[in-house]
């Protein structure tokens, strides 16, 4: 069928100046529930429909949303108190207040997929009055409020989830956002402006987001004018280029969003062969991020010498430039080179081309500079098949991507560093180990401890001292950074986006041309 029928908005939009806008972007949306929602795409969503209690600005600044200030902390840091916005209206007409936002906090701790990372943190939400909060911390934790940022965290209606305080909804969303949702599908979520919008309301009439299931059927609906906005970091290099040449001309326009994405590779250092330092330090040192980076994307990914997003405060640069001669060296001192060859195998997604084309590129490039000291397979796989089995230490090297849901280096460091059952430089339960690496280091669960408590130089210091004791245990092989990127078909406007890389759907506008 084509798209404009399945949308049945497309063919409006181009004769009807007032139409909704319709949104593409990769993929499908099987949950907007945020105690569900893992997925860049449910998030963008949920971002639209809903507030947290604070936001980034496109300046990277937290700024209260639903908060009418910023917490006040006592009890040397352990005691939280958070004034809440009042006037606020959920989509269903009911009030958000402490109550409500209490309500979806204990949701969130008691049902959520990353439940953990706020039940770490938090220990009690308590109503203090009709819109104040008080938030009881297990210990100090420095961030709270890019914490509270997290589209994770987004309240939802007492009154449409009271059937679902222990369950999920996977189909409907009903919060305090500038949009509601007023179709929901898989495939096509339709967007509504909420006219009781407490903040700047919508500036377009409704927005329809699609999803589509393949990087040429997103370049070829936006060329051929099925969709307004493109947004999506994951299609093929050439046609990115395209899109951004595009953008030069004036036929479309661009908007990037903050460089949060990393792009990296997950190392299995628990096991042989690789649970030797020295062969993760020769892999560390045979990687041309530059020369890779100019041949996959064409240079619009930034080289990554570490696991923090360098916008970030404390984020260091750990890892080392290639050095062939080096890495050489340490492959014969662990006996390999001339007559036996490392044989290792790197899985990458085979639903994600960047992947594919890096796992090609650094076999090529390792073929012809080490050749005699390693040899690379490459095998494609589905990334949800893949994601099931990282947890079980399936995969020698994995080619996967993170991006922390509230900008801070925090939500870098503990889900790729995190141990819970640390034993010598082997996690044998925790983030670590369901990143796929499986590696720890004598002391570095207090260090990430002690990062989350204090603030300020002391605590860059100590996230520094952390990203410097995994650049030398390597786990993971940091490989590039992505940045958010929409196009649009004018006379849309350009696409803004975000402190925490989300599209804001609801500046989204058809510009009148000039008279």
């Amino acid at each position: 069928m084509p798209l404009s029928l399945f949308l049945g908005l497309a063919g409006c939009a181009k004769k009807q100046e007032h139409a909704p806008l319709v949104v593409a972007s990769y993929g499908s949306i099987d949950t907007i529930d945020p105690a569900q929602a893992t997925t860049s795409s449910a998030m963008q969503l949920i971002a639209a429909l809903g507030d947290p209690l604070y936001g980034i600005n496109a300046s990277g600044q937290i700024e209260p949303r639903l908060a009418a200030a910023m917490p006040e902390l006592s009890n040397r840091g352990l005691r939280a108190v958070i004034r809440l916005r009042q006037g606020v209206h959920f989509h269903d007409g009911s009030v958000f207040n402490a109550e409500a936002m209490a309500f979806s906090l204990r949701r969130f701790i008691a049902i959520a997929k990353l439940s953990y990372v706020v039940g770490d943190r938090i220990t009690g939400v308590n109503v203090l009055g009709p819109y104040e909060l008080e938030l009881t911390l297990r210990r100090p934790f420095s961030p709270l409020a890019a914490l509270l940022s997290s589209t994770s965290l987004t309240p939802v209606s007492p009154k449409a989830y009271k059937n679902h305080q222990r369950s999920f909804l996977t189909g409907g969303f009903v919060g305090t956002g500038p949009y509601q949702l007023s179709f929901y599908s898989p495939q096509l979520q339709r967007l509504k402006p909420f006219n009781k919008y407490w903040g700047a309301k919508a500036r377009n009439n409704g927005v329809a987001l699609v999803g589509m299931g393949s990087s040429t059927t997103l370049f070829g609906a936006l060329n051929a004018g099925d969709v307004d906005v493109l947004l999506s970091s994951s299609l093929e290099p050439d046609q990115q280029r395209a899109l951004h040449q595009k953008a030069t001309r004036g036929v479309l326009k661009e908007g990037v969003g903050p460089a949060l994405e990393i792009g990296y590779l997950s190392v299995l250092s628990d096991r042989p062969p690789l649970n030797r330092l020295r062969l993760r330090e020769a892999l560390a040192l045979s990687l041309n991020r530059p020369q890779i980076s100019a041949r996959v994307s064409d240079n619009i990914r930034d080289p990554l010498y570490g696991l923090v997003p360098p916008s970030l405060p404390g984020a260091i640069a750990g890892w080392p430039q290639q050095n062939i001669p080096a890495a050489r060296h340490l492959l014969k001192q662990e006996g390999y080179c001339g007559t036996k060859r490392l044989e290792l195998n790197l899985t990458y997604r085979s639903n994600v081309p960047t992947d594919r084309l890096f796992a090609l590129t650094w076999q090529e490039l390792l073929s012809t500079k080490l050749a005699d000291c390693l040899q690379l397979s490459v095998t494609g796989m589905e990334s949800t098949t893949a994601y099931k089995q990282l947890g079980d230490g399936a995969f020698q090297l994995m080619m996967l991507d993170w991006s922390g849901d509230y900008p801070d280096p925090d939500n870098y460091l503990v889900p790729l560093l995190a141990c819970k059952r640390p034993q010598g430089y082997v996690c044998k339960e925790g983030e670590s180990a369901a990143s796929g690496s499986f590696w720890s280091a004598p002391g570095l669960q207090e260090q990430l401890i002690a990062t989350e408590e204090i603030s300020g130089p002391e605590r860059k210091k100590a996230l520094r001292s952390v990203q410097q004791l995994a650049a030398q245990g390597v786990p993971y092989l940091p490989i590039w950074l992505v940045r958010s990127r929409a196009w649009a078909r004018p006379p849309v406007s350009t696409p803004r986006f975000d402190g925490s890389g989300r599209l804001l759907l609801a500046d989204l506008h058809r510009q009148v041309a000039a008279n």
